[in-house]
């Protein structure tokens, strides 16, 4: 960082730094210049931290080091993290993303499945007063139970507890396990932002009836969620380098109040997921194990459906109002 700095900032530019050609200037070869350098460093460093806990990046468990600091930069900016704010954060790593996070005047709860991440994390932070360090993993961890008792610490006697944000550059390979297990949490989180392969963050965010990668998953994060894609990072921002490129996503969670409406979240899912089970079926024919096809053929034509519609034909408001239908089929049978 010192020698970008040496050769980037203002004071050390000679006037010989500057040639033209056809009116233009290299100052963009500086600022391309500075950025190789500044990537070249924060590799070195996140090898050197990596080294200190004798750990080697297991590709295969798709861990990639972020070593870009202006990323980690906006991704907070993404959060519109304010001091005071508390944060969770899945997977800090070598504290890269976490040290951002202290910059902006946050309050982390850093959980970390690797017992020698989690001790340099705790050992880089632990003055700041601002990061608390959990050596656990975190799909088996109480994340409700130990954020709300978080919050109400943090509350005045008569003021709600403050919602609280979730970030973490996730594994490629467990992001939809943490999506599933997060996304119903409006209660505890407000928002929730997460760096995943680009790949993903594009299906998970624009997926749409009729499109090839429309699942239960897309009308998962709808009923839960406002979900928006915020910006692309290229993939040699990351030691090791992966094979593709990563994406961040904002999904701002709903709370309950502003769920769809349906008589049971937990009913209308089953609904869901059996539908696709046999996603180029007609939705008689991949709903028959919970109801009759006569009974399907009934509600979709009563929600002004065809009787040959398919689940990835309908929208999550048809989805809704078909669970629906069904549900009113069935009390007064």
């Amino acid at each position: 960082m010192a020698l970008c700095v040496g050769i980037c900032s203002p004071a050390h530019v000679s006037a010989g730094a500057f040639s033209y050609r056809g009116g233009g200037c290299q100052a963009s070869r500086l600022r391309v210049l500075c950025a190789v350098q500044s990537r070249e460093e924060n590799v070195r460093s996140t090898m050197k931290a990596l080294k200190s806990q004798n750990h080697r990046p297991k590709k295969w468990l798709g861990q990639h080091y972020m070593v870009n600091e202006q990323v980690n930069i906006d991704m907070v900016k993404a959060a519109e993290i304010q001091p005071g704010d508390l944060v969770l954060e899945i997977g800090p790593g070598t504290g890269s993303l976490t040290n951002a996070l202290v910059d902006a005047g946050a309050n982390i709860i850093a959980v970390e499945k690797d017992p020698g991440m989690a001790v340099l994390v705790g050992e880089r932070f632990g003055h700041t007063g601002q990061v608390e360090v959990i050596k656990e993993d975190f799909v088996k961890w109480p994340v409700v139970s130990y954020m709300q008792q978080a919050l109400e610490k943090r509350s005045g006697a008569s003021d709600p507890p403050r919602r609280a944000k979730v970030i973490a550059n996730l594994p490629f390979n467990i992001t939809t396990q943490v999506v599933k297990q997060l996304l119903p949490l409006g209660s505890t989180f407000s928002h929730i932002i997460l760096l995943l392969q680009d790949e993903a963050a594009i299906r998970l965010v624009d997926a749409s009836p009729d499109c090839e990668e429309y699942r239960p998953i897309s009308l998962l994060i709808n009923f839960f969620s406002v979900p928006e894609y915020k910006f692309r990072v290229e993939r040699d921002n990351f030691f090791p380098q992966p094979n593709v490129d990563a994406g961040v996503v904002s999904f701002a969670l709903k709370q309950e109040s502003e769920y769809p409406r349906v008589s049971s979240t937990k009913s209308f899912f089953t609904l869901v997921n059996s539908a696709f089970n046999g996603k180029r079926k007609m939705l008689r024919k991949s709903l028959q194990h919970l109801h009759t096809p006569a009974t399907t053929q009934a509600a979709l034509t009563s929600i002004g459906l065809l009787g040959t519609a398919r689940p990835e034909e309908l929208t999550l408001d048809q989805f809704v109002a078909l669970h629906n239908a069904l549900t009113q089929q069935t009390t007064t049978s």
